[in-house]
Parts: structure tokens; sequence; C-alpha cells
């Protein structure tokens, strides 16, 4: 349902979103941490920028952090930035751009409740929660990572 610049920019705001208040990051080490192409990511942290998401600084100890406290922002409000109104999935088949309640298409009922909790979610889900799930499921590897490197517990 996300396109991948939207992917991307939730990608990269969890990565920061977990880093500790007002740390920078520079745009390509970003890039590289999120396995995101360094050219794609600049265009989006542009727009986030211009968005009031994230701050950029240049030169020495400058890079991006996030301008917004985490905890107020929600999914929708990234994914809209780069969706529009393809954030909130009218039709699903595409086919019917006057498709609603009135004028439903042949998948209206089936979508609706699909649509319904995609949208809730993105309206209700704030980036700390995620951030954190994302820190949370990154330590639990390390620890599993460590224990499979020394042979486990004995």
């Amino acid at each position: 349902m996300l396109s991948t610049t939207s992917e991307y920019a939730l990608r990269s705001l969890t990565h920061l979103a977990s880093q500790p208040k007002g740390t920078a990051i520079l745009g390509r080490d970003l890039a590289e941490q999120c396995d995101i192409p360094a050219n794609y990511l600049s265009k989006i942290l542009l727009a986030l920028r211009n968005a009031g998401i994230l701050d950029a600084v240049r030169g020495s100890g400058g890079g991006y952090s996030l301008h917004r406290d985490p905890r107020q922002v929600r999914l929708i409000d990234i994914i809209e930035l780069f969706e529009g109104s393809r954030a909130r999935p009218e039709c699903f088949l595409g086919i019917n751009e006057k498709c609603s309640e009135a004028n439903p298409c042949s998948a209206h009922e089936a979508w609706r409740e699909v649509r319904n909790a995609y949208v809730r979610l993105l309206e209700t889900t704030r980036l700390a929660s995620i951030a954190e799930k994302n820190s949370q499921s990154a330590a639990d590897n390390a620890t599993a990572n460590s224990s499979s490197v020394s042979g486990g517990s004995q």
C-alpha cells in the first residue's frame, strides 16, 4: 500500500526517532544505516525538512535530526506528504473515481473494512511507538546474535 518513497521516509524517520534526543546524523550515514540509496534519501529528507518534521544543519556536527517530538508525529502526517490523497485510498479497484457509499464500485463493501483499519492505523500510530518497537527488535536481535556467536548459554 505504501510507495517506496513513503517506506524509505518511515524507515529513516524511525531510525532518527530511535536516537538520543538532539542527535544529528549525516545524510550519507543515515542512507547507509537505513539501506536507502543516498540520492533518493536526500530528496526525501528535503521534503521532510520543508514540512517541518526534520531539522538540517550544515557543517561540522551537522546532519539531520527530528524537529518535532516523535510522540506528536502521526504516520499519516508522513504518508500524506508523499502519497497525497492516495494515503487515504477510496477505491480498491482504482477504476471508479467517484467511488463512495452512494456510488460504490463492485469491491466497495469488502474494501471498506480494510481501508478503515488502514487509515485508523495511520491516524493513531505515532512515530515514537514504531521507533520504540524497532529499537527493541534491534536489541533483541543483537542479544540473539551475541548468544549464537558465544555458543549460547551453557
